[in-house]
Order: C-alpha cells, then sequence, then structure tokens
C-alpha cells in the first residue's frame, strides 16, 4: 500500500489500546512504522499488545499506561518511546470521551471536566513530541475529532462545545507549526462502531435483529445516509492518510468520517 514510506517511521498514538486508536496502530505497523501507544489501563494496554504482536510478529511496538491529563506521565513516555522507537514524525491525539448532558444539567464542574479532558488530552501530548516531530522528515498531527465540533447535539452541550474548539484549536497550531514543516489536521467521527453500540445491541428489545439488521435501523433513526455505522478501520484510514505524505500538501484541514450524516439537514 504504502510502506516503503514508513519503514524509518516512528508513529504515536494515545488512546491505542482499543476503537479507533488500535486500528490506526495495526494500520501504521501493516505499513512498516514502528509505533509506540499508551492508554490509561495497563490491563487493557497489555491486551492490545498481545493482539497486535499475533498479528505483527516483527514489528517494533512500544506501549506504556499513560494519563494524557497528567504532563509528567506524558513526557516520560514522550523521553521513554524516544529511547525506545527513536523520534516520533507521527502524532495521533485520539485519547477522550463524551459526556451526555444538557445545558440546564451541566454544572460549572462538569463544564470544566470536559473542556479540561477534550483540550489537555491534545495539549500534553503535543507539547510532550512536539520537539521530536521538528527534528524528522515529513511531521504530521491528526487529532481524533467528533461530528459534533460541526454539528452539536444538545444532549451533548459541553462535548459539543469543546469539539468546536478543538476544531479550531487544530486550525490555529497548523498556521503556527507550518514554518516548522509540521502539518496539523483532523478527523471527524460520527456513529462508529464500539463497544459502546455493541452492549446496546446485546440489550436490544427486538431480539430476532442480528447486528446487521439493528445497526442499519440505528442508522436509518440516526439519518445516516449510507446506512450504517462506521467501522474502527474506516477512521483509520482516515488518520492515516493525514498522517502520512499521502496528504503532504494539507495542513489545517479535517476529514468527516460519519458516513454523510447531516444533523440539520
Amino acid at each position: 500500500m504504502f510502506d516503503s514510506q514508513l519503514k524509518d517511521t516512528t508513529a504515536v498514538v494515545t488512546g491505542g489500546s482499543s476503537g479507533i486508536g488500535l486500528a490506526t496502530v495495526d494500520l501504521l505497523l501493516s505499513q512498516g512504522a514502528r509505533v509506540a501507544l499508551c492508554g490509561r489501563s495497563a490491563e487493557r494496554l497489555e491486551q492490545a499488545v498481545q493482539q497486535l504482536r499475533g498479528r505483527h510478529p516483527e514489528a517494533r511496538l512500544f506501549a506504556q499506561a499513560c494519563d494524557v491529563l497528567d504532563a509528567a506521565q506524558v513526557q516520560q513516555f514522550a523521553r521513554d518511546s524516544e529511547a525506545a522507537l527513536g523520534p516520533a514524525s507521527i502524532l495521533v491525539n485520539n485519547a477522550g470521551q463524551g459526556r451526555v448532558s444538557t445545558f440546564a444539567s451541566t454544572d460549572d464542574a462538569a463544564w470544566t471536566e470536559e473542556l479540561h479532558l477534550k483540550f489537555f488530552s491534545v495539549l500534553h501530548p503535543t507539547r510532550a513530541f512536539l520537539p521530536q516531530l521538528e527534528r524528522t522528515a515529513e511531521p504530521a498531527i491528526v487529532c481524533v475529532n467528533s461530528l459534533l465540533a460541526s454539528q452539536p447535539e444538545p444532549h451533548m452541550v459541553a462535548t459539543s462545545a469543546a469539539r468546536a474548539g478543538l476544531k479550531n484549536l487544530v486550525r490555529s497550531m497548523a498556521t503556527e507549526f507550518a514554518p516548522k514543516g509540521v502539518r496539523v489536521n483532523g478527523i471527524l467521527v460520527g456513529l462508529i462502531e464500539s463497544g459502546q453500540w455493541r452492549r446496546r445491541f446485546e440489550a436490544r428489545e427486538d431480539r430476532s435483529q442480528d447486528w446487521n439488521a439493528w445497526s442499519a435501523d440505528l442508522a436509518r433513526k440516526k439519518s445516516i445516509p449510507l446506512g450504517r455505522l462506521g467501522s474502527p478501520d474506516e477512521a483509520a484510514r482516515a488518520i492515516f492518510y493525514l498522517a502520512t505524505p499521502l496528504s503532504s500538501y494539507t495542513t489545517g484541514s479535517h476529514i468527516d468520517v460519519s458516513g454523510g450524516l447531516a444533523r440539520q439537514a
């Protein structure tokens, strides 16, 4: 596919033990990159590493438990990953979850927590790895964001606002880092298959529906034109494009990975 340009590349993926992060690590390894990943849970991280080593036995892989909201832990992860694999030329900021709440039900503490999570899960890794990126050829940062950044949901008011801020942060960093050759882009994901949706499927009322029928029905209710949920692999391929020289003239941009979802349509 593209392995010749990644054989001497080190990539870093936060939130790499499951979902989109794990799919991104898998794709990068398959294309010859060295990959460092982190996650909060040491147990889940070890399970992910075992899975990845089973698929890529010759891969150069480094994993470390790390809370991206702890600046000291992230700085240590940056030092340790460089010692293990060399300086990073790709950083994928993928950590972070959403909060379900309306304006009325979101108190000051919840606003502070949500804004802190969304911004500092990007700021801490970017600060820690930027010196490495600046020393490499064709460096790139990719931030995994949500379609909520452009199409807010009233039942996720704090997350929608924080996601919009992150979208603008990507554009600001892209402008500031461009003179040093560091590209910064993002993806905006819609409904992606995950453990959350699988758990809802297991709790479904209509037991006659299989996963395909149930998820297609969900996609119809959510007005997704492609009629299905996306897969982590599909999001990973968009990340791969933005992280590699395939998108060498692209910075400050976002790819919509949502199946055409338009909530305000």
